[in-house]
């Protein structure tokens, strides 16, 4: 063992929050993926398959609609209280309140009654298809058949929360009421949160109540919120940091011909993607969305800029995601970008108005913004200004649709609904305005077909429609690039970036 065990991560951004049923980005799933466990966990090495969790079984009926999941019975809070199919109830439910204001809450959609309760159409939540059987039998009924229930459950929204500590701090329907702080913080999963300093570090313990804290290796992990990834990089190679959130691009290579055993090439269910506000002008305008994708020269900025390590976005979904082809277009045509634009009112540029591109503070979304703000200088006559902004103040201006154009990424489940259905009319992380009846309608449709060739070819036909609009714009696909001490072990690849950590740990070397 090291001094201590304990394992120092960067972790990109500040966290807005530690709270399950309101969070969205990474920083903040990172580190709730220790202080929390679900009904089902991430397999150690299969991404394809969901593990028991807290449930250490599960039935389901002839028809598919009603599943029982058994919880086990030494699962326990940090606080030593019993993890019981009421705690599952409760936190369920917490979602489907509407004064929550859960991001998430269209996935309880696929549940009996769950849709009429969060829109208001019901008031009686007794009659949503959530239920505790006995104490440690927890009963879900869903509308229909969903093909990839299980896998659903992976997704934070449905990780519970302890009752009495939300109840203690202004009850379900209270947002960033405090009971996150480590003094109040009460979880069910490996680690438990013992000091948060913002933009300092946020530290946990292992939480000697956790069913299966025998198999915990680490003391504890540490999280340094390292926005800037040369600062992040000056961390790692000082010692302070085992594991850094991203790479500076050009020490990519570097690292890949000096250091190749502590840089990592991880395949990543993930899409970096600029982000339309459809309702200002000209956005509004699907012309001149089209000109604005058709002008950047994806190779070229994954060439100069990414040094080869991720692929041209041809689409939203990852290409290959589970058996899924991605639609096939092109993605740059330059000369057709400038007919679309001249189409839409602007030949040459004349006359566009002012807009900005907004991402969040990073050195690499700023070449990237840069490089494409010159493409659309040079290709199309017009100037963007970009701005940056730290992530929580990011989310909260595209969240408000205070943008023009915002740099957006995308880390899916194991499925391609997962990633489209954030551009749902319905769906609170619709951030572009985009709406399409159709796309809504064969998209949802596609979670209850149980044969995955045609599941698979409607989400295709739901796709084709979403880029028809363009209210996104797709740049690359991800590759998961960070710098690993050699002594991390267990720190296996994981194309959503989530593993269990009470199996990572520190071995001893020799310097």
């Amino acid at each position: 063992m090291t001094e201590g065990n304990i394992l120092r991560v960067g972790n990109g951004g500040e966290p807005r929050d530690l709270d399950p049923h309101t969070v969205t980005g990474s920083p903040e799933v990172n580190i709730i993926q220790c202080l929390m466990e679900g009904l089902v966990a991430y397999h150690p090495t299969n991404d394809e398959i969901p593990h028991p969790g807290v449930a250490e079984r599960w039935e389901v009926s002839e028809d598919g609609r009603i599943w029982r999941f058994f919880l086990r019975e030494g699962a326990r809070w940090s606080n030593g209280d019993p993890v019981l199919a009421e705690n599952f109830v409760y936190s369920w439910r917490r979602v489907l309140n509407p004064g929550l204001g859960n991001e998430y809450a269209d996935w309880m959609y696929m549940i009996e009654g769950a849709e009429a309760y969060h829109r208001g159409e019901i008031e009686d939540i007794s009659t949503v298809g959530i239920a505790a059987e006995s104490e440690r039998v927890f009963r879900v009924t869903l509308n229909e058949p969903v093909a990839d229930f299980l896998k659903m459950l992976l997704n934070h929204t449905f990780l519970p929360v302890h009752p009495p500590t939300i109840e203690a701090h202004g009850g379900a329907g209270v947002r960033s009421s405090g009971w996150t702080a480590p003094e109040s913080f009460v979880g069910n999963g490996p680690f438990k949160l013992v000091e948060w300093s913002p933009d300092s570090v946020i530290r946990l313990e292992r939480n000697p109540y956790y069913w299966d804290a025998e198999t915990v290796r680490l003391d504890g992990v540490e999280y340094y919120p390292i926005s800037d990834v040369n600062t992040e990089l000056r961390a790692f190679e000082s010692g302070q940091l085992h594991v850094t959130n991203a790479v500076p691009v050009n020490m990519r290579q570097v690292y890949k011909e000096r250091f190749p055993e502590k840089i990592r090439f991880d395949p990543f269910a993930g899409v970096y993607f600029y982000r339309v506000n459809t309702t200002r002008p000209p956005m509004n305008d699907v012309r001149v969305r089209k000109a604005l994708s058709l002008t950047i020269n994806r190779e070229q900025i994954i060439r100069r800029l990414l040094q080869g390590n991720e692929r041209v976005a041809t689409a939203m979904v990852p290409s290959g995601l589970g058996g899924y082809e991605s639609p096939v277009r092109d993605v740059y045509d330059p000369d057709r970008a400038r007919q679309l634009l001249a189409e839409a009112g602007y030949p040459g540029g004349e006359g566009f108005p002012e807009i900005e591109l907004l991402f969040n503070t990073s050195d690499n979304h700023r070449k990237i913004a840069e490089a494409i703000q010159n493409m659309w200088r040079n290709e199309l006559g017009i100037d963007i200004s970009l701005t940056n902004k730290e992530w929580k103040v990011y989310l909260n201006t595209t969240k408000e649709m205070d943008y023009d154009i915002a740099r957006a990424g995308w880390i899916g489940n194991l499925y391609p609904y997962s990633f489209l259905r954030t551009l749902l009319s319905y769906s609170p992380n619709n951030d572009t305005g985009f709406s399409n009846p159709e796309y809504d309608r064969i998209l949802s449709a596609s979670t209850h077909v149980m044969d995955r060739a045609s599941r698979l070819e409607m989400v295709r036909q739901a796709e084709e429609i979403m880029l028809e609009a363009e209210p996104i714009i797709p740049v690359f696909w991800y590759t998961n690039v960070f710098l690993i001490d050699p002594r991390v072990r267990n720190w296996v690849s994981k194309l959503v970036n989530q593993r269990p950590m009470k199996l990572v740990y520190l071995e001893d070397q020799e310097d």
